[in-house]
């Protein structure tokens, strides 16, 4: 009888471990209570009209239809039974598997004010970037329609709290949407005029790269028209005020859009491991995860990407971001094939390739260890990047003349409002 994998999880860490386990004497079952990967690095562009959903969105289906030793099952995962090696789907129905790999990623972390979830949107999901473009493109219609200048003034206000990376480059998008895409589109309104604040609560943004780099990201930002409010903690929304505290003093912030870039937490699935198997969590709710990313109490289960929790022999464990997830796919892999042929394997490491983080239109922070530069050249190494890791050939082709397009015309065509999203009963 085949070895059984089950990888719950169709993101960059299940993905490339299912792909790296194509030749192997496995039957694997990803997975995956959506039916597509989704390249989250490109999801701001979704959310501000620059991108079309589905360039950045792939069928898992389509994607492993070759691999014979692959099935993919639209499902969610709900708890597991360790001792008889199964997990339990949310629908009732259970699955066996000799090794699981859990790759299940992160949501958002609100830090215990989750009624903030339904004033600032959050952008983890494709639902979560369409949503997210649904309140910015409506704002920019309330102002053209509204009478009273500081109501007006309000709605092209747009508070995003959170100075990282996703925050940074979020920040960058909107400006160029309002500054350079939209003044031609309205009449009664001057796009120009919107306010982009970003709110971050430490002395700077990009807080993971270099100072110097985190200072010319600011400054590429400043001269896009952003606003940024370093050193303030957001305390509490009310309507289109924002409290926010600076030091020992509390600011009010007027902002009709708030979009939230400040925090992940763990899956659901941590907790899950945590009860069942006695997982350590981290305060975020990742799991802490052995040298070879399988678990303290069980090895032949393994969590690997966003939701693991590693930090042997590191100085801070490793970030989410989507590099180390498909260098855990994988390791995964290859730690399966190993112990199938009875080989030893080495712990994990990560070979850090760099850091990247765009700003806007020609401008871009890079960051490879004693090489760090900004500017133009780090601007076109991250579009290669970005381009070269999209998992579909036709979605290479679509985003790259969507970038083109959007650099010689500064037009965004993906710039739809749609109706809220509600999950489906019992969905």
């Amino acid at each position: 009888m085949s070895h059984k994998v089950v990888i719950v999880g169709g993101g960059f860490g299940g993905l490339y471990a299912a792909q790296a386990l194509r030749r192997a004497p496995v039957e694997i079952t990803l997975i995956d209570k959506r039916n597509f990967h989704l390249f989250q690095p490109l999801l701001y562009q979704v959310a501000t009209g620059g991108v079309s959903p589905g360039d950045i969105a792939s069928p898992l289906r389509a994607v492993l239809s070759r691999q014979k030793n692959a099935r993919v099952l639209l499902a969610e995962m709900s708890d597991i039974n360790p001792e008889n090696q199964e997990i339990v789907l949310a629908d009732g129905r259970t699955l066996p598997y000799d090794t699981l790999i859990i790759a299940a990623g992160v949501r958002h972390h609100y830090f215990g004010n989750d009624h903030w979830a339904e004033k600032a949107p959050g952008l983890k999901t494709l639902e979560d970037a369409l949503e997210m473009r649904r309140r910015i493109f409506l704002a920019f219609e309330a102002a053209e329609k509204e009478e009273d200048p500081a109501k007006r003034q309000a709605w092209l206000t747009f508070a995003i709290v959170g100075g990282g990376p996703t925050g940074v480059e979020l920040a960058g998008a909107l400006a160029e949407l309002a500054q350079s895409t939209l003044p031609p589109d309205f009449r009664r309104i001057d796009t120009r005029q919107a306010r982009i604040l970003l709110l971050e609560g430490m002395d700077r943004v990009l807080l993971d790269y270099p100072p110097e780099l985190s200072a010319k990201a600011g400054q590429a930002l400043e001269r896009l028209g952003v606003t940024m409010l370093t050193g303030r903690l957001l305390q509490e929304i009310e309507g289109d005020r924002l409290r926010v505290k600076i030091g020992d003093e509390e600011e009010i912030i007027h902002a009709q859009t708030v979009l939230w870039a400040a925090g992940a937490q763990g899956s659901p699935l941590g907790r899950v491991l945590a009860d069942r198997m006695a997982a350590e969590l981290d305060k975020m709710g990742r799991v802490k995860v052995e040298p070879d990313l399988s678990l303290p109490t069980h090895s032949n289960i393994l969590v690997i990407g966003d939701l693991a929790h590693f930090a042997h022999d590191l100085a801070r464990p490793l970030p989410g971001v989507a590099p180390v997830a498909m260098q855990q796919g994988q390791y995964a892999a290859r730690l399966v094939s190993n112990r199938l042929a009875g080989r030893d394997t080495p712990p994990f490491r990560y070979w850090n390739k760099g850091n990247l983080a765009v700003i806007g239109r020609n401008a871009a922070v890079a960051d490879f260890g004693r090489f760090r530069f900004s500017g133009f050249f780090a601007w076109l190494i991250w579009l290669f990047i970005h381009i070269m890791y999209l998992i579909e050939f036709d979605n290479k082709v679509m985003v790259m003349f969507q970038w083109g397009w959007s650099y010689f015309t500064r037009r965004r065509g993906a710039r739809l409002i749609t109706r809220p999203w509600r999950p489906a009963p019992g969905g």
